[in-house]
């Protein structure tokens, strides 16, 4: 039986097309459905060019206060793309919404981990790879939770490359 969903998003172009599957199976199996999308940790090159213009202090506060307005920056617009697609006949789906969860950290290991914490029966994720071209069917995320899921996984295939199967 399921129960509860966790939709993994990167909000990219597909983004909304992964999510109307999402909320079609909310919706089948009446189930919560959990958002997540993970920020990378930021890179070296980023963290020295901060560094070089700020300091400690400033520093400190950017990685305290900043990070959490970026975060909360990004939970608003997760959710308010999701009222923009669905419009005022989504008032139910975006009841289906417990949480949306953006965390910090590798995107396969915040999945893997939200999935588990709280305890989700399915992971809807993008089949996608930002930058490969079609010889790369799977993104690297999409592979890793593949791999190392402990509850089934909705896998939503890219239309483009879909498309281009069918010539």
């Amino acid at each position: 039986m399921i129960r509860s969903m966790l939709y993994a998003t990167d909000l990219g172009l597909y983004a909304p097309l992964v999510m109307q599957h999402a909320l079609a199976l909310a919706r089948t199996f009446n189930a919560d459905l959990y958002v997540v999308h993970a920020v990378e940790p930021m890179g070296l090159f980023a963290e020295s060019v901060l560094q070089s213009y700020l300091d400690e202090q400033a520093l400190n506060d950017f990685h305290s206060q900043g990070l959490n307005t970026v975060i909360a920056n990004i939970e608003q617009r997760v959710l308010d793309s999701f009222r923009e697609e669905l419009g005022e006949e989504g008032v139910q789906d975006l009841e289906r919404i417990q949480a949306v969860r953006v965390l910090q950290g590798d995107p396969s290991q915040v999945i893997l981990d939200q999935a588990q914490k709280l305890s989700v029966d399915l992971l809807i994720v993008g089949s996608h790879s930002h930058g490969a071209g079609a010889e790369t069917p799977l993104g690297r995320t999409a592979t890793r939770v593949l791999q190392l899921a402990r509850v089934p996984v909705y896998l939503v295939p890219l239309v483009e490359r879909r498309r281009q199967g069918d010539r």
